[in-house]
């Protein structure tokens, strides 16, 4: 796994000693290509787990809250395309002991800023300790929905010399309340094997509605899609009190969204939409691969 990696790249997964010198060199090869920097370091498979993260804040004085948990498992080649929180049907016991690690590890450090503890979880329930990602992550906006903290004002704050109690932020106000969903449109064509396209875009129209949030980029007619950037276009983030009804209205705007000129994942968005076991929050990282249609 690269050192200085993300979004999935310089990974290889080694099931034998001789794929060993094959895996390391094509990990560090595309770690160097893609980083700059082909060191990799070794960590534990844990096969079809799920991923789960927990949201934190800290404020360097030896205060630090997390904000709950967030589903990750809808990946594609490690990388996250759709997100939940908070995360559900996990065996009993598990969250809390990945709150009281996550709290456990930003304790130690006095941590200070927004962050992401990052884990994986087997089938029998046990937790493996990924990452800290200290900054904000992609997916944050799942957590500012169920929680009303906005993560992005109060890192700043915090970074300007603010505590967490003088932002009321101290461990027993905060709630969370609902279920939200996010959406990765990226232009990438899922028949050509999600081979990123590029183009002017013709059309753009953005869906509305209650409990919908959009945070976009190059995201209107005339904007210039190049290959020479990330292919990530809009989020689309739903918010509803049940997982059932919040997938509902992310289907519906996702529906609603219309964009021309390039091609992007979002049918291929909304067959998860609709797909039984992510309905019942019955999902791995393997998800996409075992139903790639």
């Amino acid at each position: 796994k690269a050192s200085r990696g993300g979004g999935g790249r310089g990974m290889r997964v080694v099931t034998s000693d001789k794929e060993l010198d094959e895996n390391f060199t094509r990990a560090t090869s595309e770690a160097l290509a893609a980083f700059g920097d082909g060191t990799v370091f070794i960590e534990r498979y844990v096969k079809n787990p799920r991923h789960i993260e927990i949201q934190m804040l800290g404020d360097g004085t030896g205060n630090v809250v997390h904000l709950f948990s967030r589903d990750c498992s809808v990946q594609r080649r490690h990388q996250k395309i759709l997100e939940t929180a908070p995360a559900c049907n996990l065996p009993d016991g598990t969250l809390d002991a990945l709150y009281a690690d996550a709290l456990k590890l930003c304790n130690e450090v006095k941590y200070k800023n927004a962050g992401t503890v990052e884990f994986l979880v087997d089938e029998d329930g046990k937790h493996f300790f990924i990452e800290i990602n200290p900054r904000i992550q992609v997916e944050h906006t799942v957590t500012e929905q169920i929680t009303g903290v906005d993560l992005v004002q109060s890192q700043i704050r915090v970074a300007g010399g603010a505590t967490l109690p003088e932002l009321g932020l101290t461990q027993d106000k905060l709630r969370p309340n609902g279920h939200a969903m996010q959406c990765r449109i990226t232009t990438e064509n899922p028949a050509l094997d999600f081979q990123p396209d590029f183009g002017v875009l013709e059309a753009f129209r953005s869906p509305m509605g209650m409990g919908i949030r959009l945070d976009d980029g190059p995201g209107f007619v005339g904007a210039h899609i190049t290959p020479h950037y990330d292919s990530l276009l809009v989020k689309v983030t739903a918010f509803a009190s049940e997982r059932q009804d919040c997938a509902v209205k992310l289907r519906r705007a996702l529906d609603e969204l219309r964009v021309r000129g390039v091609k992007t994942n979002k049918r291929f968005l909304m067959n998860v939409l609709r797909h039984p076991d992510f309905l019942a929050g019955n999902i791995t990282t393997s998800f996409i691969a075992d139903n790639p249609q």
